[in-house]
């Protein structure tokens, strides 16, 4: 089999450079013909070929492509081109797929351009165009015919019909085909040919496009984080009213139960965050998570709902109880109870101020943002994101009245024109919360990430199918003074069933360049600014990104996962501590 594979790629290989080398000729082309079919050539891991048609009609033409068969994702532009030659213009009519309105746009441009400066040398009968786009090197083929003819016009107008157009020296587009066709004048009396229209600008037509298949959830919109308000209280998670902003912590959590589509696998999601002061000055820790549900046991609400010493609860050496923090099962009588942590989606730091004291502090050179954006991947996580009750919360630990403002989307991006495709096929990923000390439920009662000053953090979990099995890791170190966690780079040390696996120290040194987001930063008589400082795993204003581990290698079974940091001593009547997530992903 394997050699079967190798020569098949040998022969792909030899394929392509024989279509990259081939010369170019001129085409023997019927005068009566008005069908003209190029073939579209994609590189990747194969050669995808797909087709093009060109139908003239006297001195119009129109250019399609041919469609796949199947479902369009939502927001697909069905697209043709309308060119008029006597007008020395092109017009573009889309149409996005499912538009209720049924809308069909018209975007009008110029067919000539002088903006893109060509070579021009005379090969094999063929005039040869050549440019250079964004470093791309361009290069059109060009013979001589009646009707200036191109599939491609927004490169401009050339004199005669385009046989190829090749682009870094690799074929794009060939005219593979011309005929005569009788039900062209059919073709010509389609609607989405003669209209009418809704006149749109190109730059409005390009957002338009780019915005349209991205499916939006917008979670939360400019809500405020605050300490001071009274918490809301429903009887039980069943009980969360959908699509309703719920308060916790003091007003420093907020939840949200929704409901989310389930994608195809090709859909990448990102979550995007902002957020702004409405009071507060200092930097904060912020997170934004996801209830796991569906297990015999407590979940992570109910410690939000009533308090987190309802939640499990381990002990440290220290002699101090942290809730919540790990995953654990455990039988009640024959029942088997189990508990998972929150998911962290994404581990956030507000900077100092941005929004609220911009106006506080001016500083020549420096223009403050109006706010702090964050934008991170999570499709990896996915299965968290698709289905009905879905609980998101997200949290910015603070004691100040004002506090801050976030809005949060989620976005999803496809990766196909098709709603379904061959990578919708199969098993789903595997998720599992292992562990969360970040304590989301500060301002409620919940403990700080202290353990690992006198002990380390451990949980037992079980591995089905190692195969591309790995662990999602987020860490970040805190104790603000000079010999705190927060400013000293430690290692933390990952031991499986024991033994020592990996080892990763988290560390920021380019916290300086997130200046503008710090308007109330102090400024040191030196020219440093606190924002500046490197940090262990954040910066003021950044998000935090997780980083993997490789557990394939592990055998299926029970594994006992331990993690080790040689946290600082208190100083002082101040104390550092860790916040670390971890997720267990499994591919099918």
């Amino acid at each position: 089999m394997k050699m079967k594979k190798n020569l098949l790629f040998l022969l792909m290989a030899l394929g392509c450079y024989a279509l990259c080398t081939a010369q170019t000729n001129p085409v023997k082309i019927s005068p009566k013909a008005n069908h003209f079919q190029y073939n579209v050539y994609e590189y990747g891991d194969v050669i995808d070929t797909s087709a093009t048609h060109i139908l003239l009609n006297g001195n119009d033409y129109i250019i399609m492509d041919e469609e796949e068969n199947g479902k369009f994702v939502p927001g697909y532009a069905k697209q043709l081109l309308v060119v008029k030659l006597s007008q020395d213009s092109a017009y573009e009519h889309v149409h996005f797929e499912g538009d209720a309105n049924e809308i069909l746009y018209e975007v009008a441009s110029g067919f000539s351009r002088d903006d893109i400066q060509f070579d021009t040398a005379k090969i094999n009968g063929l005039t040869r165009y050549t440019c250079s786009i964004n470093s791309n090197k361009l290069e059109f083929y060009v013979q001589d015919y009646a009707s200036d003819i191109t599939p491609i016009p927004y490169y401009g107008r050339f004199h005669g019909i385009l046989v190829s157009y090749w682009r870094n020296g690799q074929k794009r587009l060939e005219l593979n085909k011309t005929f005569v066709d009788k039900t062209i004048k059919n073709e010509l009396q389609n609607p989405f040919v003669v209209g009418p229209f809704q006149r749109i600008s190109e730059k409005e037509f390009s957002r338009m496009k780019r915005q349209k298949m991205i499916i939006t959830h917008r979670i939360f919109d400019n809500e405020q984080l605050c300490w001071g308000k009274k918490d809301d209280h429903v009887e039980n998670a069943d009980q969360i009213p959908y699509d309703s902003v719920l308060h916790f912590a003091g007003g420093t959590l907020i939840l949200k139960k929704v409901n989310l589509p389930a994608l195809p696998k090709h859909y990448q999601t990102f979550i995007e965050l902002h957020q702004r002061s409405n009071g507060d000055a200092y930097d904060r820790t912020g997170s934004v998570f996801v209830i796991p549900d569906g297990y015999s046991g407590p979940t992570f609400f109910d410690g939000i709902n009533h308090h987190p010493d309802l939640l499990p609860i381990i002990y440290g050496r220290d002699g101090q109880k942290y809730q919540g923090m790990v995953m654990k099962r455990w039988l009640d009588g024959e029942t088997l109870l189990s508990y998972q942590p929150p998911v962290e989606l994404m581990r956030f730091f507000t900077p100092f101020g941005v929004g609220h004291f911009n106006e506080r502090v001016k500083i020549d050179g420096l223009e403050w943002a109006d706010e702090a954006y964050y934008k991170q991947e999570v499709t990896d996580l996915s299965g968290y994101l698709q289905g009905d009750g879905i609980v998101i919360g997200v949290w910015i630990g603070n004691y100040d009245g004002g506090g801050h403002k976030v809005t949060l989307d989620i976005k999803s991006y496809p990766g196909d024109y098709l709603w379904d495709d061959d990578s919708s096929e199969g098993e789903d990923a595997f998720c599992q919360s292992l562990f969360n000390t970040c304590n989301v439920l500060e301002m409620a009662g919940q403990n700080y990430g202290k353990i690992f000053g006198s002990d380390s953090l451990s949980v037992e979990f079980d591995l089905v199918n190692p195969q591309n099995a790995r662990l999602r890791y987020i860490s970040t170190g805190h104790g603000g003074w000079g010999g705190g966690d927060e400013f000293n780079p430690k290692t933390n040390t990952l031991l499986i069933d024991g033994v020592p696996m990996f080892s990763h120290t988290p560390w920021r040194e380019d916290c300086g360049c997130y200046r503008q987001l710090n308007p109330v930063s102090g400024n040191f008589w030196n020219g440093v600014s606190s924002s500046d400082y490197s940090r262990s795993g954040w910066c003021p204003g950044t998000a935090t990104q997780p980083v993997y581990f490789d557990l394939s290698q592990l055998k299926p079974g029970k594994h006992k996962l331990t993690i080790a940091i040689p946290q600082g001593e208190p100083q002082a009547g101040s104390f550092s501590y860790w916040s670390v997530s971890g997720v267990l992903i499994t591919e099918p």
